[in-house]
């Protein structure tokens, strides 16, 4: 019988009682490692969750305020008759931008130049029926680009034209439906009339604006719970036609303030294709037919009536502005005013009565100079950036002021260094233009000029600029003629001065043309669907 060896035995088991003890400890290790390493991720996590927040809190709301129609007649701008307190509140606190022109002098061109930062021969938006997501659907619009960047969106009243954008008024450019708001034009016409203007003793909520204000008051409510920065949008009626407001606004002026426009002619040495019939106004049923340029002071509108009209002009934007004023209270009492960047812009300026002229439609000074306030915490108060910028810029500047990052792609230029020093000149001339049937007017207006050429031949700047396609052209001296009441083209004393802002032209139709070619690297340029134009807009 084999011997057993008791020591080896006790060895052994020794051995496999330490495997089994270390085995058991590692186990142990591994599950309380597992456990820490969960504590630690969730840890990360809501370090990351409570980062998000900080940076949520840190990124500042947007607050977009869209005014249709709104020339800059305001303190300051220099006019002393306007009675609005919001926006000569927000000049106070923030920065009016003194020499802001638009892309082009009409509602819809300009509104999609503004909220996708391009000028419109990119947009491909000339008219009131082409929406740009239509013709130009890898554009993005302000709202949507910040919408991708972590913020909620909401809009109510007009920030597109109602009949170039889509479904929802542009359904992508919301995270939160658009609110749309139904009111009524007048209270006191009946019928078939359909005035220019209104006076009726009426609440501020009878019409359309009133209720904006009060619509857009919940959604900034709304917005305020949400623990997200914010784009909100609200856009303004007034004063566009018809000049329609409660007679208290009316109440604040007297007819006998006001005066006609002084000078009422064609400006001298300048082509007609720079002028237009008036076809808007011409559509009310008090306004009586009327040459718009003519030497002869009785083929203009009445001198009672153009006062009518001017009246109820500034009535209107005053009625506008104590709607603006309820968003500013309502911004203050929710305790967002600090963290808010307040966004204020009238869509184009506008003619009352200068050249003859009404509404808007042209490169004149007064259709394309446009009233551009903005407020933002820490930045200067009633501060009065003098460069010329242009509405394209907003786009640019917002995401700066954001900071995200800024799409290349882009026509404008940030507007943070002359918000930072206001004397700071970004731009040498501003870009605008207006096309008149298959010709198209483009301008650029410096400190002291503008100069307008008008090309025909259905040109844009999909091709290359030549100056054998020009068929007229026209400038101004503001310093000596800001009425504009000769064109000095071909004028010897300004022989120098003209072929400057002739080199100057051509090199903003040659930069056009660059990036035009540079965009459709990225754009899918499509056939928009047309619609049948007003019938004001056919004359």
């Amino acid at each position: 019988m084999r011997r057993v060896n008791l020591h080896s035995i006790n060895l052994l088991f020794l051995v496999k009682y330490f495997i089994k003890l270390i085995q058991s400890k590692m186990n142990r290790i591994i599950q309380n490692s597992s456990i820490l390493l969960a504590s630690l991720g969730l840890a990360t996590l809501q370090t990351v969750a409570a980062g998000t927040k900080e940076v949520n809190k840190a990124r500042p709301n947007i607050l977009f305020i869209a005014v249709d129609d709104l020339k800059p007649l305001i303190r300051a701008y220099g006019d002393h008759i306007a009675i609005t307190p919001g926006m000569d509140r927000l000049a106070r606190e923030g920065m009016t931008f003194q020499n802001c022109y638009v892309q082009q002098a009409v509602c819809g061109p300009t509104r999609a130049s503004i909220l996708t930062g391009m000028r419109p021969d990119k947009t491909k938006v000339w008219d009131l029926d082409t929406d740009f997501r239509q013709v130009n659907p890898n554009a993005v619009s302000i709202p949507e680009y910040f919408i991708r960047n972590g913020y909620e969106s909401a809009g109510v009243g007009k920030i597109y034209h109602e009949s170039s954008i889509g479904a929802g008024h542009d359904a992508p450019s919301w995270s939160i439906p658009w609110v749309k708001v139904n009111a009524p034009n007048y209270v006191l016409a009946k019928g078939d009339e359909f005035p220019a203007t209104e006076c009726a003793d009426v609440p501020d909520n009878t019409y359309k604006d009133g209720r904006v204000a009060e619509e857009g008051i919940k959604l900034m409510q709304q917005l305020k719970d949400k623990g997200k920065p914010f784009m909100l949008s609200i856009g303004f009626a007034k004063p566009h036609l018809p000049f329609v407001a409660p007679k208290k606004y009316w109440d604040l002026y007297r007819r006998d303030q006001f005066k006609i426009a002084p000078f009422q002619q064609k400006a001298s040495n300048s082509p007609d294709i720079a002028y237009h019939t008036a076809g808007e106004i011409k559509h009310y049923t008090d306004i009586p037919q009327f040459d718009n340029y003519s030497e002869n002071e009785l083929e203009h509108l009445s001198k009672e009536k153009q006062l009518d009209l001017i009246h109820g002009y500034y009535a209107a934007t005053s009625y506008m502005d104590a709607q603006l004023q309820k968003v500013l209270n309502e911004l203050d009492r929710l305790g967002l005013t600090e963290n808010t960047i307040v966004v204020f812009w009238g869509d184009h300026g506008w003619h009352l009565g200068d050249h003859g002229l009404w509404c808007k439609h042209s490169n004149f000074e007064q259709a394309t100079h446009a009233c551009f306030l903005m407020r933002v915490n820490g930045m200067a108060k009633n501060s009065k950036p003098s460069t010329q910028c242009e509405f394209v810029d907003i786009f640019p500047t917002l995401c700066e002021l954001a900071n995200i990052p800024t799409p290349a792609y882009l026509d404008g230029i940030s507007l943070v260094p002359a918000m930072k020093k206001p004397k700071v000149e970004l731009r040498e001339y501003s870009f605008s233009q207006y096309p008149r049937g298959k010709n198209m007017g483009y301008s650029i207006r410096t400190k002291r000029f503008r100069y307008t050429a008008w090309i025909g031949d259905s040109y844009s700047a999909e091709r290359p600029f030549s100056e054998a396609n020009i068929i007229a052209s026209e400038m101004y001296d503001y310093e000596k003629d800001p009425l504009e009441t000769k064109s000095v083209v071909g004028d010897l004393q300004y022989t120098k001065d003209e072929a400057s802002m002739k080199q100057l032209f051509t090199e903003a139709m040659e930069r056009e043309h660059k990036q035009y070619e540079a965009f459709t690297k990225l754009a899918n340029y499509q056939t928009p669907i047309k619609k049948p134009l007003p019938n004001w807009l056919k004359k």
